[in-house]
Order: C-alpha cells, then sequence, then structure tokens
C-alpha cells in the first residue's frame, strides 16, 4: 500500500469514506481500515482537526504567536523545557526553530489581555525561558492550506504562472 498517497489523501480530505480511499489507492476497504488504524497507533496519524476561519463565526478568538529564546538544558537540551511549556492547554502548537528564537508557539485565547496573562504568569517565570516576543494574529489569509479570505474581485483563485 502507497502510505505517502494515502496520507496525502487523508491530509486534504480527513473526512473521506474509506471505500473511496480504498479506491484510490486501489486497495480493499478492510486493508485501508486496517493501515489506517496501524498508522493512528504508531502515531504518523496524530489526530483529525477541522480548520475553523474563527473570524467568520462571531465568536471572540484571539491568535498570538510567542517566540521563545531559552537555554538548554545538560543532557537534555531543549526537550525538558519544551515539554514545560507544551503541556499548557493554551499552547496549539509549538516548534523548535533555527535562528534568532529557540521556540515558537501558537496560542489561542478569547483577548489580548487572557494571552497576554498567559505569558506573564505561566511561560516567563519557567525556568530556562530567557526572553519571550509576543505577535498578534490580526487576520487570517492562508491556513493548513486553505484560503480563508476572498480575493478582491470575490474569487478564490490561485495566481497564474507562466514560464
Amino acid at each position: 500500500m502507497d502510505d505517502k498517497l494515502l496520507l496525502a489523501v487523508m491530509q486534504k480530505n480527513a473526512r473521506i469514506k474509506m471505500r473511496d480511499l480504498a479506491a484510490v489507492l486501489d486497495e480493499s476497504k478492510e486493508d485501508v481500515i486496517n493501515r489506517v488504524t496501524e498508522l493512528e497507533k504508531e502515531k504518523v496519524i496524530a489526530g483529525y482537526h477541522t480548520i475553523i476561519n474563527w473570524d467568520k463565526s462571531n465568536t471572540d478568538i484571539v491568535t498570538a504567536m510567542i517566540e521563545i529564546k531559552a537555554s538548554p538544558e545538560r543532557e537534555y537540551g531543549y526537550d525538558r523545557i519544551a515539554s514545560r511549556i507544551y503541556k499548557f492547554e493554551e499552547v496549539e502548537s509549538m516548534y523548535l526553530l533555527s535562528g534568532r528564537y529557540d521556540f515558537v508557539c501558537m496560542i489561542k485565547g478569547h483577548t489580548m489581555q487572557e494571552v497576554a496573562h498567559f505569558v506573564a504568569s505561566k511561560l516567563a517565570p519557567i525556568s530556562g525561558v530567557t526572553e519571550t516576543a509576543t505577535t498578534f494574529v490580526l487576520k487570517p489569509y492562508k491556513n493548513s492550506g486553505i484560503v480563508m479570505v476572498e480575493d478582491e474581485d470575490g474569487k478564490k483563485d490561485r495566481l497564474v504562472v507562466t514560464p
């Protein structure tokens, strides 16, 4: 079974019916179900998510990107500091970076003050965290490959590429 194709199709549409996925892969439905179950157990497929444009939902949600500088620990590097940070329920995503900052976290809250309180009371006091920089998302244009806005002409067209 072509795992790369299976994963690519599921990434584009996590709600695809197993019989349709089996048809795309030219495999039996049972084999596809078994393989998806294995990939879930192995955490290759780590979850299924819905992309929501909160700006259109009449819900007050604030998204912030928090860049973090940290001092690595002997024997553990950045892993133990990262573990202390990503365990907070406010942290939606967290990545180790190369460059000026060591980590970036995506945080959601109901207000800017709520996010600021998280940074000041939970994140900044962590031993090893030496600096934070918070940037608030003002408008989402594209999220996980999905265009979240309409172009000026009211369409979601892609740019024409010419040689």
